[in-house]
């Protein structure tokens, strides 16, 4: 029989293992439930044996109790600071200084490698035979501070290295740092606890890492990166990636972009390929750390006074800024949205001039504390809009001034109103302030009319060609249209009318808006433009209830039945049906000659798919869980029978606390009515329990990844796209190992590339036309 000692050992190896897996290899064995089970298991064991408990068991990591003070640290080597390259000629010149220093010969180029500058915090651990004996930060590059207990808590560090042959003093450096979607999922978590909200990872990172509490430590989603070593008993390799590659073996994470280069030329493409893919890694850099490969020449080339010779930081254009905010103007959307912008004093951020930057809304405004005079943070990170970061309130000055929301439109003059959110709990109807703040002109108000209209004839909505922003504003100022359905009354005469057009390019555009008049279903939602609702969305609605009328019609609570549409979304679908001027807007739209295609049935999928019990849950009855409501479906099975039970029935079927709020819930006419109104809609949709099911037939494509590239001379990616995705496909816009099928246009390129490098397989138009004839279902008669 297995003892708990050998059990304990083989647990805490498989864990090990799946930590080096997951962590190091970014090749997960076992899923996140296994992994917990397996946990557990191991957790329940050592409570039952606590003289098994060693320092190196996986369950150690989680934090202890608060320290008082960090006790002082001194590095036996010190941990330096980098010089910095900022521009390529000071590349070339490190580049030239290290060659020098070598006496290497005319024409060798020295072999470098290269590696992200991570953006967090840098710290080194100590392991002694194997076992992680001390963590401690850089601080001032000689003394840090002991931080052992909260480096114990990083999932990525390992508290036994794997395998054998490690020094028995093995110092290892590296930077402890937090993810962008680790990053926004703390401030979420933070703002939503009313708690301190970071700036950034970097600050995150540090700031989590420096708690005297380790339990905070632990729940925050830090990872570890090493890049290189300090003392150690013996060497490991003769070189810098060789070391990194051995530390990677003994279960430390390396950085995956890890490369080598010859020569300052081929450090500058890497510095160039990288930085375009800055915005894309899961992590924020700051710029590119080059270092003499080979460990003897960095011996050789030894240490400035607070800096190695043999490596350099180039860093990227600076992200963040110090400016003044001169003003905050307030922008309507499509709509009605009115979104605070920054009046910036200008300032290079990133090597693009700024004087715009979003404010988001309100609560953002609040949360930052911000006024007008304020010296703020911009942050601006690629093609995303620059953001007010942070207030330097040291600097703010007496005569600043809060910032208000106008009372009325800056645009039409219409009143302005805070959102509602309704949201349902337990029965019970509440109604909070949200974020957004709304012109209530609608179509009144020439900014949204405006906007609704670019929106609708955008390319992935109707796609008419030729209706510029200039152009949809010429119209609405002169009167020729006040909604979408007046653009297919138009002629070409009243074009002609307008500035810029001619014989030709009337005509043009006339007939394009003609030919929009036929979109699918699902882009014709889209250009509704109703809130929340993206192509995805649309999508989803199209696909599930097959018609505008079913749309169109149905309840809010009957729209959360489908795939990825919560509660907030579906008001935002029922409300926007049920205003008289979008109904008026659709009905002229059709009586105008636009026919959405692809209309039918509820997809099969939906038939009978609902359930009494399910439907009873949705409903938030107090005391009325999961299994009150089986035994609901299973006594009654509708809600009419549900209403007209009396209390011995109810009594017997549920705990009489159970039985009492159906009583009270059924009692108020209007949660009677809406729930009535709820099953009858289901039934008349065929999503009832008790309506016929139908078979469902898998689409051909069904759980394929495909990638459009290059240009189409048949089609466009769009419509390549649509057609697709209707028989199953997923289309993306990257190429990985995931990906199924890459199509190629002339000029296709990287994309192209990568997938005959990852030996995915590439289709030509031709092939991709030859199976989509193959794949559609024919076209009855």
């Amino acid at each position: 029989m297995t003892t708990a000692h050998t059990r304990i050992l083989e647990l805490r190896a498989e864990l090990d293992e799946h930590n080096y897996r997951y962590y190091v290899l970014d090749e997960p064995s076992v899923p996140d439930a296994e992994y917990d089970r397996l946990f557990r298991e191991l957790q329940a064991l050592e409570t039952d044996n606590p003289t098994l408990i060693t320092v190196d068991s996986p369950t150690q990591r989680v934090g202890g109790s608060a320290q008082t003070a960090f006790s002082q640290v001194r590095h036996e080597i010190p941990m330096l600071s980098l010089g910095n390259a900022f521009a390529e000629t000071d590349l070339v010149d490190f580049d030239r200084r290290v060659t020098e220093g070598l006496d290497a010969a005319p024409g060798k180029a020295v072999e470098y490698s290269c590696e992200p500058k991570l953006d967090g915090l840098a710290v080194s651990l100590l392991y002694v035979d194997g076992q992680l004996q001390r963590g401690a930060t850089r601080g001032d590059g000689t003394t840090g501070e002991d931080i052992s207990t909260n480096v114990r808590t990083v999932r990525n560090i390992p508290l036994k290295l794997k395998g054998s042959g490690w020094p028995a003093t093995l110092e290892v450096r590296g930077e402890v740092f937090m993810s962008k979607a680790g990053f926004e999922k703390l401030n979420a978590a933070q703002a939503e606890a009313g708690g301190k909200t970071f700036a950034n990872p970097r600050n995150a990172a540090a700031g989590s890492l420096r708690q005297l509490d380790s339990r905070i430590t632990a729940s925050r989603p830090l990872e570890f990166c090493c890049y290189g070593i300090g003392q150690v008993s013996q060497d490991i390799a003769d070189s810098h990636i060789g070391n990194l590659k051995q530390l990677q073996q003994w279960g430390l994470p390396i950085s995956r972009e890890l490369k080598l280069a010859h020569g300052p030329q081929e450090c500058l493409a890497y510095y160039h390929s990288i930085g375009e893919r800055r915005n894309s890694l899961a992590y924020e850099i700051d710029g590119v750390v080059f270092k003499v490969n080979n460990i003897a020449a960095q011996r050789e080339l030894g240490f400035r006074s607070r800096e190695p010779r043999w490596a350099i930081a180039h860093k990227f254009p600076a992200m963040e800024e110090l400016t003044e905010l001169l003003g905050v103007e307030f922008q309507v959307g499509r709509t009605g949205a009115v979104t605070p912008v920054a009046r910036l004093k200008p300032v290079k951020v990133a090597g693009v001039t700024v004087a715009n930057a979003t404010l988001h809304n309100m609560d953002e405004v609040a949360r930052l504390g911000v006024m007008i005079g304020d010296t703020v943070i911009i942050r601006r990170a690629g093609d995303v809009i620059p953001q007010v970061m942070q207030v330097v309130l040291e600097r703010r000055p007496e005569t600043a001034v809060p910032v208000q929301v106008p009372t009325h439109c800056p645009v039409c003059g219409s009143e302005v109103e805070r959102t509602q959110l309704i949201k349902r709990s337990r029965g019970k109807q509440t109604v909070t302030e949200g974020a957004v703040y709304r012109c209530v002109g609608r179509l009144a108000c020439a900014a949204q009319l405006k906007q609704a209209i670019i929106h609708f004839v955008s390319r992935r909505a109707m796609d008419i060609d030729g209706l510029g922003d200039k152009i949809v504003e010429q119209l609405v100022d002169t009167g020729l249209v006040h909604s979408p359905a007046d653009l297919y009354q138009l002629t070409q005469e009243q074009v002609l009318g307008l500035e810029g057009f001619a014989e030709v390019s009337s005509r043009n555009l006339i007939a394009a808006i003609d030919a929009s008049r036929q979109p699918t279903l699902a882009r014709f939602i889209f250009a509704l433009g109703i809130p929340d609702v993206g192509e995805e969305t649309a999508k989803v609605l199209a696909r599930a209830l097959g018609s505008l009328e079913r749309i169109g019609r149905a309840l809010p609570l009957v729209l959360t039945y489908l795939p990825d549409i919560g509660s907030e979304v579906a008001y935002e679908i029922g409300h926007f049906f049920e205003e008289e001027h979008n109904r008026t807007v659709i009905a002229q739209l059709l009586e105008r000659g636009v026919a959405p295609q692809d209309q039918g049935e509820l997809h099969a999928e939906y038939a009978a798919a609902t359930t009494f019990d399910g439907l009873v849950a949705k409903l938030e009855i107090p005391y009325v869980g999961p299994g009150a409501a089986q035994k609901l479906a299973e006594r009654f099975g509708s809600i009419q029978a549900l209403v007209e039970a009396d209390w011995l029935d109810l009594r017997q079927t549920v705990s009489e606390r159970a039985a009492e709020a159906l009583r009270a819930w059924f009692a108020d006419p209007a949660q009677r009515e809406a729930a009535l109104a709820v099953e009858a809609q289901l039934r008349d949709f065929g999503m009832h329990w008790s309506s016929a099911k139908r078979t469902v037939e898998g689409l051909p494509l069904a759980g394929q990844t495909w990638v459009l590239t290059g240009t189409l001379e048949s089609m466009s990616r769009d419509e390549a796209k649509e057609k697709l995705e209707a028989l199953g496909a997923k289309v993306s816009g990257s190429v990985s190992a995931k990906t199924h099928t890459v199509v190629a246009g002339p000029g296709a390129g990287s994309k192209l590339a990568k997938a005959q490098q990852l030996g995915v397989t590439v289709m030509d138009e031709g092939q991709l036309l030859a199976a989509l004839k193959k794949l559609e279902p024919p076209v009855s008669s």
